[in-house]
């Protein structure tokens, strides 16, 4: 047997080479996660841009509003002897509402009546006076006459004379009195009929009736209670029917609301929490702006024949300034918000890849009963799909799998979309 002799240098070199050779051989090799994730289609949902007209609405929370209320009160002092509604009823115009009791006032009219009848006989007395005293004083002249004559003449002595003149003076004193007696009179039979004019208004006082149809509200006063004139409120009446709807929007938007209300009363919808929505038209725009929210008040009126709406109650306001036409939609779940603005992710259907496009967003746009979609000013065409979901692993030119389509509202459903897998 021969030996080879090997330098120590190649021994250490070949030592190596066959411990790099056995550790490449027993491991295998690792790739970085995130090229492969990006080397993998990522799963995602898209829906298709569509065109549609979208109306040009305002939306805003309002405030039901009556359009009246009264606070019903007694215009006379009394007991109440009756209540002729009950709480909660709708009472209409000049329906009776209280009855307060008549008998006090019954009594002064009956004590009225028996002044104004001695007045009246008074005033008859005066003027018979008047009458004898006009008499009286033809002949008490006549007398004078004849004694100032008899006087000059000699025949009728100084105390005489004197004498028939006062007689004449005192006749016309009476006559005098007895017309201020009638002029009393008369101005006590004046007074007697105001007086009764007055109470028989108070006696019609007594029937409390509505002053507008409304509904009614809790009765503060029952039979047998005693009221005051213009003290408590026995019951407030709220208009219901129609009634008003109160809310505000931004003042930036107050050309646009005056411009197409100038055109024709705008349509405002309003709606409770679950309810119906109810159809009204814009009846009022304030006078000024709120400097603290800038929002300008309007409110719309409601015929509310139905009762849906409810004073006091908060609604959902919803008016409608104009129709655009053939505004390119998508849902508002696929805009994405970047260093440069809005965009979405668009798949090319053909290579099942996704590009990032920036995109111009007009407004928002809720439509009934479907979830709420952009309007696009520019960047996408109706037809284009775009990703709705499964957005985050996506970049541009990256490959994409579709889960399952989307209708044009953005809802998941239908078959599979051509090419998904």
């Amino acid at each position: 047997m021969s030996l080879v002799y090997s330098p120590p240098r190649f021994r250490y070199i070949a030592a190596v080479c066959i411990s790099l050779l056995s550790v490449s051989c027993t491991k295998k090799p690792q790739m970085n996660p995130m090229m492969l994730m990006m080397m993998q289609a990522a799963p995602v949902r898209a829906v298709a841009a569509t065109r549609a007209d979208v109306p040009l609405d305002v939306s805003a929370v309002g405030n039901v509003e009556a359009i009246a209320m009264v606070d019903v009160k007694s215009r006379v002092a009394g007991q109440v002897l009756r209540v002729a509604f009950h709480e909660g009823d709708n009472v209409a115009k000049d329906q009776l509402l209280f009855e307060i009791d008549p008998e006090p006032l019954n009594r002064q009219i009956a004590q009225i009546q028996a002044d104004l009848a001695k007045d009246a006989a008074l005033e008859t007395q005066s003027r018979a006076n008047v009458a004898k005293d006009e008499a009286q004083i033809k002949q008490t002249r006549a007398a004078a006459d004849r004694g100032l004559q008899l006087s000059k003449e000699g025949i009728f002595s100084k105390e005489q004379t004197e004498q028939v003149v006062a007689t004449n003076d005192s006749a016309l004193a009476s006559l005098e009195a007895d017309k201020a007696g009638v002029e009393s009179a008369q101005a006590a039979i004046k007074s007697d009929r105001a007086r009764l004019a007055q109470t028989e208004l108070q006696l019609v006082y007594t029937k409390i009736t509505a002053p507008i149809a409304g509904r009614a509200g809790a009765v503060n006063l029952k039979a047998g209670n005693l009221v005051k004139d213009n003290d408590t409120a026995m019951v407030t009446l709220l208009q219901i029917a129609p009634i008003y709807v109160s809310f505000g929007v931004p003042q930036q938007l107050l050309p646009e609301v005056q411009k197409y209300n100038a055109q024709h009363p705008l349509r405002v919808e309003a709606s409770a929490q679950g309810g119906e929505p109810a159809t009204g038209v814009l009846r009022f725009i304030d006078n000024s702006v709120d400097t603290t929210t800038g929002t300008i008040k309007l409110k719309a009126q409601f015929d509310n024949t139905g009762r849906s709406l409810w004073p006091g109650q908060f609604v959902n306001v919803r008016a409608q300034l104009l129709l655009e036409r053939d505004r390119v939609l998508v849902p508002s779940r696929t805009v994405q918000t970047g260093p440069q603005g809005k965009y979405v992710w668009v798949m090319d259907s053909g290579k099942q890849t996704v590009a990032m496009r920036p995109v111009d967003v007009l407004r928002i746009f809720k439509p009934a009963d479907a979830i709420e979609q952009s309007v696009i000013g520019k960047g996408l065409e109706p037809g284009e799909m775009v990703i709705s979901e499964g957005q985050m692993r996506l970049f541009p030119g990256g490959k994409v799998r579709v889960l399952a389509p989307e209708g044009p509202a953005g809802m998941p459903g239908g078959a599979a979309a051509p090419g998904a897998l």
